[in-house]
Order: structure tokens, then C-alpha cells, then sequence
């Protein structure tokens, strides 16, 4: 069933950062760099990465002189705009980590995934931080016969390693919990939660400035050299540098390949009555997702509305970003058209807001988190779209990084793993053309009835690196 609204006429928002941002009210930016400043670690960027490794090493040393420079205010990128899925997934799978450190330390890497959730949701209840937080598990559906040969082929390797947890669901078991339309079967593990993205990241600000951390807003920088971040508002000099940029890396000098900037677009409803979700279901506020390649995410939220994510332009000319959150109407069309599919008694529902973010793809696929103690540099980033948790793992392991202790987290895998660089104009935006125009197609064949994974999808995963994962 295809529906299509005015969406304008409906007065829909677009942009304005996020619904997240909206609902909550965006913050008036904290006062900016005046002047250059030492301290002790300076970082570069105000997202959850930046703010949780200033918060633990809060934790762990009072005494510390900590500085983050943001470039807008605290939260406006990705972490602010996400489809609040705080989940256990190892970013680009663990079967790559198997060949480079072995099937041990894999299974290590999955289970502090699965202890992280949970870390975040402890420190969230112990901080006071609202953040309507549901520990409602991860539901994955498939709806079409080649998606249901792709579910079960995971279902089927997700049973050999430690800690994973997912049970099979039939498409009645399936159902039940989230009624969407067509299923053949769900899969579902406990290692996820629902959050709201805006009230997690304004909360954890606000508690790092009152450990003593200084915020400073407004502030971009432009260059990060050993112990340096060049500002044009002065130079932050510190024993440690962290680079916590994520999706906006690009616009630091000499990092514009490291990272792509991959966007990614989310509608949100209006409210919804309780007779349509008594049609629904979802009493178990699960993030749901599907197995399609141009895969979507969900999220009941805590005021009853769906908040429903996919791509839109996944890339930009250039590692351009886009303004505030604004992106191209027809893509609300797109996303809703898709959420009337999965529940056709929204047939008339109206959409109140639209928005974009920017994540990080790395050129593996896979994040990544390091510390060079003789230039004082650090970073983390490449979450590609699982970031709520990967955040909180990157800041404990830079914690540990910085200090120079020895501890079971900078042992994890991850932990100054290399990637090489995209490559340059036009190759990047031509291949990411080409990867998602095959993925949508593939899609498209396999709507129609097609019993296996497309060839287009197959080659889609070559060229994008990310055939390990599959």
C-alpha cells in the first residue's frame, strides 16, 4: 500500500537537528573558547564519545584538567539525532576480528558489547539521567522469502559464538510481539534498549560540568596536531588530544578521507491512538529492525509516536554534511511509504517531523578506538549507526588508554586497529552511488518474490568493503 500526504501542508517540521532536539528544546550554546588554554586532555568533539571519556576520566582522576570543544553545542551531531537503538553490536561483525586476533578474543569483544549496555543504563539510573530508557530487546523481521534465507543463515551462525542470545521467533511469535505486516519469521536477543538520543547526551553534559569539566561551545576546530587543537579562537594545548568527531571528521585538516560521512534519515509520527496500537502491539518497546540492504530502524517512543529511520542521500559531494537536519521532503514520502508497509493501519497517519544525521563509515566498516602516548593523540569513531553503545566502550577504553593502565578493555580488538583511507573525489561519491543505487534495487527484486539474495546486493557488498559481514 503506497499513501502519500502533503507533508507540508501538515506543517511537518524538517531539520531543526532532530524530533529528539525538538521535543526537548534545542539548548542555548555554552559560551565559547576565549583565548588559547592548556589543560591536561583537550577533546575534540561533544557527542557521546568525547563526553563519556570525559566522564570517566573524571571519575577515575579528580584532579584532572579536562576541556571539550565542541562545534555547536553538545549532542548536535549524531548523537542527538540517532534512532536511539542502544544496542550490542560489535560495528563491522566479529568474524574479521577472528582472522587478525582470533576466535577468543572476538567472543571478549561481543560480551563487553553486551556488558556496555547495561554499563550505560546503570550510569544513566545513577546519575539521574532521564533518558527513557526500555531494555525491550532487539526484533529483526524478515518479509520476503530471500530475507527469510538471510535471517535464518544469521540465525543459524549467531548460535556458534558465546553471548549473542538470539531466540528464533515464527512469524506468529513474531507477530505478536510487533504485528508487522507479511512477516515469514523474527529473530529477538535481550541486548538492547530504546532511549531518547537528546536527553542522554544533555544529561551526560551536564554532569561532566558539574565533575569539573569545561565545555566549551561554539568552538570548531580546525587542526589537531600532537598535543594541539588550532582553533580559530585560540590553541588548546594538553598531554592528550582526543579525536571525537565521528561523521563531521572531514572538516578537520588532513583528515577529510579518514572517515565518510554517511547520512542517514528518520521520520517521526504523530502520536498514535490506542486502538492502532492495539493493532500493533509493541508493548515491549523492542528496536526493531529488518533484513532488507537498505535496511530500516524503530522505535516506539515514550510519548507513543514511531520513530522510523532508512536512508535517504546516503552520501554527500565532497563529505558534505547537511544543515541542521534538513533534508530532501521526498525522503519523508520514502520512509513513511515503508512504515505504512510494515503496519497498514497507519495508512493515514500524519508525519511531524523529518531529519538527517551523519555518522562515520570507516573504510572497513569497522570502529575503531586508539591512543599513541608520544604524540599525546587519541580517537574513536566508525560506529556506523551503533554508536549509543560503542561510544560508552570507546570513552572506558580511553580512559585506560590515557592513563596508561593495562586492563581488559584495551585488549579488546578494536583497540588501534588500522584502517586505510576512502578514496578521493569522484571515486567515493561514484561508488557509494553505485553500492546504494544496487542495494535499493536488490531490495526491489526481493520484494517481488526472488527466493535468494540478489547478485546486485552481493556486488554492492564487495565494492563497499563490507562483504566480511555477510
Amino acid at each position: 500500500m503506497t499513501v502519500r500526504t502533503n507533508f507540508m501542508e501538515h506543517n511537518m517540521i524538517n531539520g531543526n537537528v532532530s524530533h529528539w532536539w525538538t521535543q526537548i528544546g534545542i539548548p542555548t550554546p555554552r559560551p565559547a573558547l576565549d583565548g588559547s588554554l592548556e589543560v591536561d586532555v583537550a577533546i575534540v568533539g561533544g557527542g557521546y564519545t568525547g563526553l563519556w571519556t570525559a566522564y570517566y576520566l573524571k571519575k577515575a582522576r579528580p584532579d584532572l584538567r579536562i576541556a571539550i570543544l565542541e562545534s555547536r553545542f553538545c549532542g548536535f551531531g549524531a548523537s542527538g539525532r540517532n534512532g536511539g537503538w542502544l544496542t550490542n553490536t560489535v560495528t563491522g561483525g566479529r568474524l574479521q576480528y577472528v582472522k587478525s586476533h582470533g576466535r577468543d578474543a572476538a567472543e571478549r569483544f561481543q560480551l563487553a558489547m553486551n556488558d556496555t549496555v547495561d554499563e550505560v543504563i546503570a550510569v544513566a539510573k545513577r546519575e539521574g539521567i532521564d533518558a527513557g530508557i526500555v531494555k525491550g530487546g532487539n526484533l529483526e523481521v524478515a518479509y520476503a522469502p530471500a530475507q527469510l534465507r538471510r535471517l535464518k543463515a544469521m540465525y543459524d551462525s549467531e548460535q556458534t559464538w558465546r553471548g549473542t542470545d538470539w531466540t528464533w521467533l515464527s512469524a506468529e511469535e513474531s507477530m505478536a510481539r510487533v504485528n508487522v505486516a507479511g512477516t515469514l519469521a523474527g529473530m529477538w536477543h535481550p541486548h538492547t534498549a530504546r532511549i531518547h538520543p537528546a536527553q542522554l547526551a544533555r544529561g551526560l553534559s551536564r554532569i561532566v560540568e558539574d565533575l569539573g569539566v569545561r565545555i566549551f561551545e561554539g568552538t570548531h576546530v580546525s587542526e589537531i596536531r600532537p598535543r594541539e587543537a588550532v582553533t580559530e579562537r585560540g590553541t588548546v594545548r594538553a598531554e592528550s588530544i582526543v579525536r571525537a568527531t565521528e561523521g563531521f571528521t572531514a572538516g578537520i585538516k588532513g583528515l577529510r578521507r579518514e572517515l565518510l560521512p554517511m547520512n542517514s534519515s528518520m521520520i517521526v509520527s504523530e502520536p498514535l491512538s490506542v486502538e492502532r496500537w492495539k493493532a500493533i502491539g509493541w508493548a515491549g518497546r523492542e528496536a526493531l529492525g529488518d533484513i532488507a540492504h537498505m535496511y530500516m530502524y524503530a522505535q516506539r517512543t515514550a510519548d507513543d509516536r514511531i520513530a522510523f529511520g532508512g536512508r535517504g542521500v546516503p552520501y554527500r559531494w565532497a563529505s558534505q554534511t547537511d544543515k541542521d537536519g534538513y533534508t530532501q521532503p521526498v525522503t519523508a514520502g520514502t520512509l513513511r511509504d515503508l512504515m505504512v508497509r510494515f503496519f497498514p493501519v497507519l495508512h493515514d497517519v500524519e508525519i511531524d517531523h523529518l531529519w538527517s544525521g551523519t555518522l562515520g563509515v570507516p573504510r572497513d566498516w569497522a570502529s575503531s578506538v586508539g591512543y599513541d602516548p608520544v604524540t599525546g593523540l587519541g580517537h574513536a569513531g566508525g560506529y556506523v549507526g551503533t554508536g549509543v553503545s560503542n561510544t560508552n566502550l570507546a570513552g572506558r577504553t580511553l580512559r585506560d588508554l590515557i592513563l596508561g593502565e593495562q586492563t581488559e578493555l584495551t585488549d579488546l580488538p578494536w583497540v588501534d586497529h588500522y584502517v586505510r583511507k576512502w578514496e578521493p573525489e569522484p571515486l567515493r561519491w561514484i561508488a557509494t552511488k553505485v553500492i546504494y543505487g544496487a542495494y535499493g534495487a536488490a531490495d526491489r527484486h526481493e520484494y517481488r518474490g526472488k527466493p535468494r539474495t540478489s547478485k546486485l546486493a552481493t556486488l554492492a557488498d564487495i565494492v563497499s568493503g563490507r562483504i566480511h559481514q555477510r
